[in-house]
């Protein structure tokens, strides 16, 4: 079994987005149509295709507000999806870009400095297993390269 463990948004936070509860800056999730150009489903981690609504919503994956809870923007199917289920696999959406920053988050859900590094694709598993190795790191965000984005969680598997 793998050391690592790919973790999508929860089912219950995409289902308060889709019916109409707030983001993370207290604002209605926008519902757009996808023109199928590689928009990432935070929840199912596979692409919308083209025609789909969508929603575009503030997001802050930390349990709380705190100086290093990172918001942004994020996409996410309109209507139901399933959220993704092959933790141990890399999902499609990390497989569309040459790289990703991958950062360390402690028990506090604070960033352990030192730990951001832009890293490609095929050594992104590497590089979380060694951050995850250490025992000051709870667990990883894969974050886009070029716009911050969050894109998931990695867990110790």
């Amino acid at each position: 079994m793998s050391k690592i463990r790919y973790e999508a948004m929860s089912s219950e936070d995409a289902s308060r987005y889709r019916s109409g509860g707030n983001d993370a800056y207290g604002m209605k999730p926008e519902r757009r149509i996808s023109d199928g150009t590689g928009l990432p489903c935070r929840h199912c981690l596979d692409f919308i295709a083209e025609g789909e609504p969508y929603l575009i919503l503030a997001h802050r994956p930390f349990p709380a507000p705190q100086p290093y809870a990172e918001t942004g923007p994020i996409f996410i199917h309109a209507e139901e999806c399933p959220r993704y289920a092959k933790k141990y696999e890399q999902p499609p959406v990390l497989k569309s870009n040459p790289d990703y920053i991958l950062r360390g988050y402690g028990l506090d859900d604070r960033i352990v400095y030192g730990t951001g590094a832009v890293t490609p694709v095929e050594k992104m598993e590497a590089r979380a297993e060694e951050l995850l190795a250490r025992s000051d790191i709870a667990y990883v965000h894969v974050r886009s390269a070029r716009n911050n984005c969050f894109q998931a969680r990695i867990d110790r598997g």
